[in-house]
């Protein structure tokens, strides 16, 4: 029964086992498995807690072992406490010994690290290098087929005929002066494009026949002929033969005697072809040498011509001889502000009425006034003579019929002074007219307006004068007079812009100059509305006239030697000959020849960037003296402030080539980027693209016993693109120590000696300057490779600007009236310092020899302002601001020994500078800009396998 009972009770189980769902039984044993470990778990922490603790479990009846009475039982405890302490000094070893390995590890895994990171930077760098390389590569390939490629012109002089006794024979001269030019009385044969203009000057006993010479005028040769760089003792080779007569007195004039000297001088060769004579005048009342006197087929310069003798093209009017001989005038000209002066208009002169009695019928109605021993002149040796070179060089003018009468003609001036006094009284902006005075100065023409008072009276007056009127005589016989030219003279001298009524006037060096800039010529019929026309003009209108008359003037006409110059560069345009080049400043290096500078060693500085910024080439210059004779490059000189009486190497003003030229044969030197289809970043590094040719630049660096800070300077540049060399100018007279270290950059480094400590060595332009950009950086100016590059291009796109990082500005003291140098933070600047800025080599010239000598001693004076100079010169030629690029920092160098703008004086004598430099242009030049430059694809979300032009700037 209890076998079947059981029996029962499994077949009961396995029948309800059977009944139950699979589910169910799956979550049981889950239930199981989870809730035993938990359970064993609890327990057994519970147990290890109470261990741990001390603290027993009272439901745990177990006996203290040391509550036993077992003797033997102290024994054993120590011995267990021995065992575990030694157990626990076995641990600790073992832990120290682990932790030593572990650091040993964790050191060498450092150090592998390190290593990683050492080899990652090599392989960028040799990465970078053999893109770098490969670029260069590229470069000189493209350098290859340019040289094959390229056009050179072969340049030939023209065929020389050396003059022979038989030159003595006269050639017969053209049937009248008025055909007389160049190509038909001027000898080319003579003077080669090549030939320098080789000029030979008559002196001495050859000039003793010509009478009496001005004292003024023999002086100012005899110093002139020191300075002229064409001057050749060689009289065979000369191109040119050119005698100053000067002024001559009326009473020691006898024109047969000028007539014989002229023919009797040593290389007239029978016609005086190639002959230049200059009679300088300096007085209304001076005499025309030349009146009736076969001048052949010589040039005459001079002041005073009527048109039948004045040959255009030929001859050369110049002004009147009234400054002094050489130097500096700004000393003498008032400053160009305020615009508008006291008086709007200003005019003072006398009527010359005067009537010649005994006049020949040649003169009748002419209205020339002509002394009568000219007459007798004429009648003896002019109107008879058989040569019609002669007479119609002479007569022409005085024959022509006036259409005006005398009578006519007073009426005329009556009108003049009645309207101009009805003008002034109904004109409100300030006016000044006076037409007669006490004492008249002689020389005046009959029919022209006389000068009135001192020319000390004529300066108050002019100075205080917006516009000044200058009559034209009323004889259009004459192209110039003395007086006319005086006026002239004066008004731009004094900042009086020339109101000129008569249009048949001719203007000095009209030649080469543009007039219409600086001087307003109105036909006599616009008396009536010259007013009205002069109320038009704006401010700017007026300064920019006043402002080009004295760049004129000073140019021009402020000298004897200006005077002489420009003759001489109006013959040699003629001619096609280039001026005499600029002279570059000799490279001395400090170290003698035999010297062998010690090599740095060492570890190379690390690159501020991984940029590849562009292709290291081997150096190169830059082309020079492209347009040596390009004829309107030339006559564009004239026009603008500088130096336009020599030749540069280079200009930065070159016109741009169109773009699809540089693709369709123009190409040469051209490095488009990505070869004209463009790019971001990668394709941008690899050229340099823009709108003129490649090129590089020249570091120039001033340095003053700083040598630490110096080398460190010149480590920072190893590396960088585009650089043709660094100049170093050791300003210290005591050479470098011997034991100093010069680190190698793959460039050439040259250390200049100069002659003496002055900032003014900054900008000298050295002979070892190959390039037309220059970077003038401090030696204590950290600049990154990137911004160096990128400054380098904007410079590129504004070649005739100061481009650089640190920039200040002019600010106006109102309660002093004068201007400041400002450093503060400002959103406008108008300098850019030249301790970190890029500027063509052309104005390292004209700093150098042509910006006015009192502002380079004034640099001296201070030991500062060098780089104010330099902006005030650039933007006074440009008449544009500077720019400014991106930069990371300030420049400043906290470690170096001596900063001269630390000195409390520094920004007190940069006031005095620049307010002493207004007064030296006449002006304030430097103009604000209120914008820097970044790079085209800074800030510009750019999708991920494009790169920008530059990482960060």
């Amino acid at each position: 029964m209890e076998v079947t009972g059981v029996v029962n009770q499994r077949n009961t189980l396995y029948h309800k086992l059977t009944h139950v769902r699979l589910s169910r039984l799956i979550m049981t044993l889950l239930v199981i498995l989870i809730a035993t470990p938990l359970v064993a778990h609890y327990y057994l922490s519970k147990i290890t807690s109470d261990v741990d603790s001390g603290t027993p479990d009272p439901k745990l009846k177990r006996k203290n072992p040391l509550d036993r009475k077992d003797p033997f039982h102290t024994t054993d405890v120590k011995t267990q406490l021995s065992e575990l302490h030694r157990i626990k000094t076995s641990v600790s070893n073992e832990l120290r010994d682990l932790e030593s390995k572990r650091q040993k590890l964790q050191s060498q895994i450092s150090k592998y690290h390190m290593e990683i990171e050492k080899l990652r930077v090599e392989k960028e760098n040799l990465e970078k290098d053999i893109k770098t390389t490969q670029l260069s590569l590229d470069q000189l390939r493209l350098e290859r087929d340019e040289l094959d490629q390229r056009y050179i012109p072969i340049l030939k002089a023209p065929q020389q005929i050396l003059l022979g006794p038989e030159a003595n024979t006269p050639v017969v001269p053209p049937t009248s002066s008025m055909s007389c030019h160049m190509h038909s009385c001027f000898d080319y044969s003579r003077c080669s494009v090549l030939s320098r203009f080789p000029v030979y000057f008559y002196t001495g006993k050859e000039l003793m026949d010509f009478g009496t010479i001005d004292s003024f005028i023999e002086s100012s040769l005899s110093e002139i002929l020191g300075k002229i760089q064409y001057r050749t003792y060689d009289p065979t080779s000369a191109c040119v033969y050119l005698a100053v007569v000067g002024q001559v007195k009326y009473q020691s004039i006898d024109f047969k005697s000028v007539e014989s000297a002229l023919h009797n001088l040593p290389y007239w060769h029978g016609d005086g072809r190639n002959h230049v004579i200059i009679n300088m005048l300096r007085q209304p009342g001076s005499a025309d040498l030349f009146i009736g006197v076969n001048t052949g087929r010589a040039i005459i310069a001079q002041t005073a011509f009527t048109e039948s003798s004045y040959r255009a093209g030929f001859d050369v009017l110049i002004p009147p001889s009234l400054g002094k001989i050489s130097g500096d005038v700004w000393q003498e000209l008032p400053p160009c502000s305020p615009v508008r002066r006291k008086y709007f208009l200003s005019f003072v002169g006398q009527y010359n009425t005067g009537v010649l009695q005994t006049k020949p019928i040649i003169y009748q109605n002419s209205n020339v006034n002509i002394e009568s021993n000219e007459l007798n002149h004429l009648f003896e040796n002019g109107h008879g003579s058989d040569d019609v070179n002669y007479q119609n060089r002479n007569l022409q003018s005085i024959n022509e019929k006036n259409s005006m009468q005398e009578g006519e003609d007073i009426d005329f001036q009556q009108t003049i002074v009645e309207y101009l006094k009805e003008m002034e009284k109904a004109s409100d902006h300030g006016q000044y007219t006076q037409f007669s005075c006490d004492n008249p100065v002689p020389g005046a023409l009959i029919g022209e307006w006389a000068l009135c008072g001192a020319a000390n009276e004529r300066h108050d007056l002019l100075v205080q004068s917006t516009f000044s009127l200058i009559f034209a005589p009323l004889n259009t016989s004459f192209v110039s007079t003395t007086v006319f030219q005086i006026r002239l003279y004066e008004s731009l001298k004094y900042g009086a812009v020339p109101v000129v009524l008569g249009g048949h006037m001719r203007l000095p060096f009209d030649e080469i100059l543009d007039w219409r800039k600086s001087v307003i010529m109105l036909p006599r019929a616009r008396l009536t509305e010259v007013h009205f026309i002069l109320r038009t003009y704006t401010d700017n209108d007026i300064a920019l006239m006043r402002r080009q008359g004295r760049f004129v003037y000073e140019t021009y006409f402020g000298t004897s030697y200006s005077i002489f110059n420009t003759i001489l560069a109006i013959v040699r345009t003629r001619l096609t000959i280039p001026a005499v080049p600029v002279a570059d400043a000799p490279s001395p290096s400090v170290f003698n020849t035999t010297f062998l500078t010690l090599k740095l060693d060492g570890p190379e500085p690390n690159p501020e960037t991984d940029e590849v910024l562009g292709p290291l080439e081997n150096p190169f210059g830059s082309l020079k003296f492209k347009q040596n004779f390009t004829q309107y490059v030339a006559y564009q000189m004239f026009q603008h402030p500088g130096d336009p009486l020599r030749m540069f190497p280079n200009t930065p003003f070159e016109e741009i080539l169109p773009s699809e030229a540089k693709f369709l044969g123009s190409g040469f030197g051209f490095r488009p980027v990505n070869k004209g289809e463009g790019g971001a970043g990668k394709e941008f590094s690899e050229s340099l693209g823009g709108n003129v040719p490649r090129e590089q630049f020249t570091i120039v660096m001033l340095t003053y016993e700083r040598e630490t800070v110096l080398i460190g300077a010149i480590q920072r540049l190893k590396g960088l693109p585009f650089l043709n060399k660094v100049l170093i100018v050791w300003n210290n007279p005591v050479p470098p120590s011997p034991e100093l270290r010069w680190p190698e950059i793959n460039v050439p480094i040259l250390i200049v000696k100069t002659a003496r400590n002055s900032l003014n060595n900054r900008f000298l332009p050295f002979d070892a300057i190959e390039t037309e950009a220059i970077l003038s950086i401090d030696d204590d100016a950290h600049l990154r490779h990137d911004e160096i590059i990128f400054a380098f291009r904007v410079w590129r796109e504004e070649r005739d600007r100061i481009v650089g990082f640190p920039g200040r500005f002019h600010a106006w003291d109102v309660r002093s009236n004068a201007w400041l140098y400002n450093s503060n933070y400002s959103c406008e600047l108008s300098m850019v310092l030249t301790g970190a800025a890029f500027y063509h080599k052309y104005y390292a010239y004209l700093y150098t020899y042509s910006m006015p000598q009192a502002i380079r001693n004034k640099v001296d004076e201070f030991i500062n302002c060098e780089d104010i100079a330099m902006n005030f010169l650039v933007s006074h030629i440009t008449r544009k601001p500077p720019i400014k690029v991106t930069s990371r920092w300030t420049f400043r160098c906290p470690g170096c020994p001596q900063t001269l703008s630390n000195d409390s004086s520094h920004f007190e004598e940069r006031h005095k500078c620049i307010n002493f430099f207004v007064k030296v242009y006449g002006y304030m030049p430097l103009l604000y800009t209120q914008y820097r430059v970044d790079s085209v694809l800074f800030k510009t979300r750019l999708p991920h396998d494009k790169q920008k032009c530059f990482k960060f700037i």
